[in-house]
């Protein structure tokens, strides 16, 4: 998508104008234009100057954005485009309309309504007070030219804007007074002086500064409302570092960002930001992530994991080598996101798009309509002309327009600052009328990477035994799951012994010699060719089969040692997740290549509505389109398998630290890549729709009621009408209420009642497939945090028989899961090993 700024537009009649301009070039495919960012968003062939030329024809201005080399540069010029520029200068034309109008108030409305007093100058000459009346209105017309400027230039090029309604009435108002003041002087010319007095009854000045100047009060709130919407996307910009240190031989160098190149190394020291995209090749130091992913913990960093641009370094000291830098890092892919979003339109906005395009027109029209028919009626010309005044400047087309884009901004504001990145307006509003999810497994409800879940050793050997052999086994192994008995078995420190004469054999199985022994490892139907394996040992089996875990069998001369089982386990928020959407009224679907035994083990403990098993790639678009008959589905995967059918879901979503063509192939991305964050979305996409719902009723209602109350239509029935002093406030806070209620969005809670910090506090999701065994429960003194709750997790889950640990720093506890009894004096040193004291353990 090619972006332009564009200069000049005052109201969504100006976006309808611009936009019908430029969809009509050849090779346009499709035009987007925001009132927000002042910006337009163009796909198609058609050349830049074609475009520009467009807009200029229909009287504005357009210039394209630059893809700047220099980030820094590119990075400001688009903040400054973002900046509120409006609210200075419109304060400033406030303060000197109002200096003027209370004079001309005083003048007006306080001698002729309450007898205040005046200079002797003005006694028995209403010619003079006339006059003065006409200087203070000229005053505050030129004060405010940019209404009639810009008003009658889109009259000029038959696009009639609010500002034309503006102009139209206050100009109205201006030459029927100034009419009246010539009517008057002549009047006391012949010494009429009961003339005279009619005719200072029907003066309009007054009515004429009043509505400019409650008009640059309506614009002053709305412009300073505005560019509060885009404080989230301004935010995001300032993230972005402007030096990074970078070492050449053994020399540190601050150079601007945008002199980083791919393959630099840099350095980043506590408290530093990351400059840009890298990797991690030396040091090691905790990263807090929360300006890309809103996650507050710091994450771990070691040799050989990534680091993005904009995170911060809050201890440690890391080298890290560039693998990203200028547009392509993932601070800059964001930005490029939201903007991209915030230059789309939801399809919801076509109804307003439309009633703008030919609502002032008609407001027009119907102002000469009111004139003419209480003209007819007999009543005085001052009488209708007010009528007709009152209809232009009622009237709101600013709130019409506002309704959607205002919301779509915060809704997507507030996403990005939570992590959740909707790619266009589009995305925002379809993911909260899915009534569908499908859930891809891998990587999505499981955590990707096979773990060891059960350490089952055979009569006369012990747990240390058997993994240690099978370290001894698995480590010349390059199958996934030797990966995960390696990690046990270095988190419990064992080491393993050397091996010779390693076999990978057909069927799954192992062979190695370890000394004079053989040694053997693999599935049930290998081990049985080199022991006996025992019917206790086999049922065990086949109830971690059943559990979706993989049991491993490890023999020794002739002997069995025991099982080893491993599986991807389920993620800790998985199946908080998925109750979550259950609550929100989605059915929710696992759709996987395993087997199906394994996919109704997993699908069982997360708590899905229905299991899809044993689905190639190209079968899971199949399966979704038969989904599809049903309603809305909403697609969330990870992986390169996952691409097609996420392109061809309603909505697809990412988890963030998937595949790059997974995440292309996307509407919604996950930057924390957890599952809690599907409801979320879901959530804040409703929210937003119920926002904009809210912003168009109130546009419409107030303009369905306003009108006819302008033009009188109620005085036979009730008596009531509208003074145009008055029709010009309401329209000024009509737009003000819709932009103001679309800010209230920033007040919402996308993780519900319960809130994304209290998600580590259910004990049912640590490790949902495992049995459940001894527990302890540990109340804890010294932790303050959610980095300390991983501290004393990660100290726990290292002691030799400890399942798992679910750590609480508020409830100041620890609930330990034991596959063995271990001693208190075991767990209580291993924390305090860590500088927190154990009150009790029961």
């Amino acid at each position: 998508m090619r972006q332009y700024s564009v200069t000049g537009m005052s109201c969504t009649a100006c976006v309808a104008r611009v936009e019908k301009a430029v969809s009509q070039i050849p090779g346009v495919d499709t035009c987007s234009v925001s009132l927000l960012t002042n910006s337009m968003g163009i796909e198609g062939t058609a050349s830049d100057a074609a475009i520009i030329q467009a807009v200029e024809n229909a009287g504005y201005g357009a210039k394209l954005k630059g893809k700047s080399t220099n980030v820094v540069a590119r990075q400001a010029a688009e903040e400054d485009a973002l900046a509120d520029k409006e609210t200075p200068v419109l304060r400033k034309r406030l303060i000197a309309s109002v200096v003027v109008l209370m004079p001309l108030l005083y003048l007006s409305m306080g001698h002729m309504l309450w007898e205040w007093p005046l200079p002797r100058f003005f006694d028995d000459n209403h010619v003079a007070m006339g006059l003065v009346q006409l200087v203070l209105t000229g005053l505050i017309m030129v004060i405010n030219q940019k209404f009639f400027i810009s008003g009658f230039k889109s009259l000029i090029h038959r696009a009639p804007n609010m500002d034309a309604l503006v102009a139209l009435g206050s100009s109205a108002a201006f030459l029927w007074s100034l009419y009246v003041l010539f009517a008057m002087t002549r009047a006391a010319a012949d010494g009429n002086s009961e003339a005279v007095m009619a005719y200072m009854m029907d003066f309009y000045f007054e009515s004429a500064a009043m509505i400019l100047t409650l008009i640059t009060v309506g614009k002053m709130l709305e412009a300073r409302s505005k560019g509060r919407t885009t404080d989230a996307l301004k935010g995001l910009m300032r993230l972005a570092p402007k030096t990074a240190t970078v070492v050449k031989g053994e020399i540190e160098t601050v150079l601007p960002i945008d002199q980083v190149k791919t393959g630099d190394i840099f350095v980043v020291r506590p408290g530093e930001n990351i400059p840009v995209d890298g990797i991690v090749i030396d040091g090691s130091g905790a990263v807090n992530e929360s300006a890309l992913t809103g996650e507050s913990i710091p994450v771990d960093k070691t040799k050989g994991d990534g680091v993005s641009a904009a995170t911060t370094n809050e201890s440690g000291f890391l080298t890290c080598q560039a693998t990203r830098v200028g547009e392509d890092t993932t601070l800059s892919q964001i930005i490029q996101m939201v903007s991209d979003a915030a230059a789309t339109k939801a399809p919801i906005a076509k109804i307003a798009d439309k009633v703008s395009g030919i609502f002032v027109p008609a407001v027009i029209l119907i102002a000469l309509v009111t004139f003419a028919v209480w003209m007819l009626l007999g009543e005085p010309t001052g009488t209708a002309l007010t009528r007709a005044v009152a209809v232009l400047v009622s009237s709101c087309p600013c709130a019409l327009g506002l309704a959607t884009p205002v919301a779509i901004m915060v809704g997507n504001g507030m996403g990005a600052k939570n992590g959740i990145l909707f790619k266009t307006a589009v995305s925002l509003e379809e993911t909260g009328k899915a009534g569908i999810v499908v859930l891809d497994k891998t990587g999505t409800i499981t955590a990707g990477q096979p773990q060891v879940t059960d350490i089952l050793p055979a009569d006369g050997f012990s747990e240390e035994d058997l993994l240690g052999l099978a370290l001894s086994l698995e480590r010349k192994s390059e199958h996934p799951l030797a990966k995960a008995i390696l990690r046990k078995a270095e988190e419990q420190g064992i080491r393993a012994e050397e091996v010779t004469d390693f076999k990978a054999l057909p069927g799954n199985g192992l062979e190695a010699s370890q000394g004079k022994l053989k040694v053997s490892g693999g599935n049930l139907s290998f081990i049985r060719q080199v022991v006996e394996v025992p019917d206790g040992i086999t049922v065990k089996a086949d109830v971690l089969s059943e559990e979706g875990k993989t049991p491993l069998f490890f023999a020794a001369d002739g002997k069995l040692l025991g099982i080893i089982a491993v599986a991807d386990v389920i993620k800790e928020d998985s199946p908080k997740a998925i109750r979550e959407l259950k609550s929100l009224g989605m059915k929710v679907v696992m759709l996987t290549g395993d087997n199906e035994r394994t996919a109704k083990a997993i699908g069982k403990a997360a708590g899905v509505d229905e299991v899809i098993a044993g689905v190639l790639p190209d079968g899971k678009e199949a399966h979704l389109r038969d989904l599809q008959k049903n309603g809305k589905v909403i697609m969330v995967g990870d992986g390169i398998n996952d691409a097609p059918a996420l392109t061809r879901a309603d909505i697809g979503i990412a988890i963030g630290a998937g595949a790059d063509v997974a995440i292309d192939a996307a509407n919604v991305v996950l930057m924390k890549s957890r599952l809690l964050d599907v409801p979320a979305a879901i959530r804040l996409s409703r929210e937003t729709l119920k926002n904009i719902h809210q912003n168009l009723f109130w546009a419409f209602f107030y303009n369905i009621i306003g009108i006819p109350l302008a033009a009188g239509v109620f005085i036979p029935f009730t008596g009531w009408q509208l003074n145009p002093m008055f029709a010009a406030a309401a329209m000024s806070l009509s737009s003000f209420f819709v932009v103001t209620n679309a800010l209230g969005l920033n007040l919402f809670k996308i993780y519900g009642k319960e809130g994304k910090e209290t998600m580590d506090t259910a004990n049912e999701v640590n490790f949902p497939l495992e049995e459940s065994g001894v527990e302890k429960i540990l109340t804890i003194e010294g932790m303050m945090c959610e980095h300390c709750e991983k501290t004393v997790k990660n100290a726990l889950e290292n002691i030799n028989g400890v399942k798992s640990a679910v750590v609480s720093y508020e409830k100041k506890q620890a609930v330990v899961h034991l596959s063995k009894e271990i001693s208190d004096d075991i767990l209580a040193n291993a924390v305090e090993a860590k500088d927190y004291h154990v009150v009790q353990i029961a």
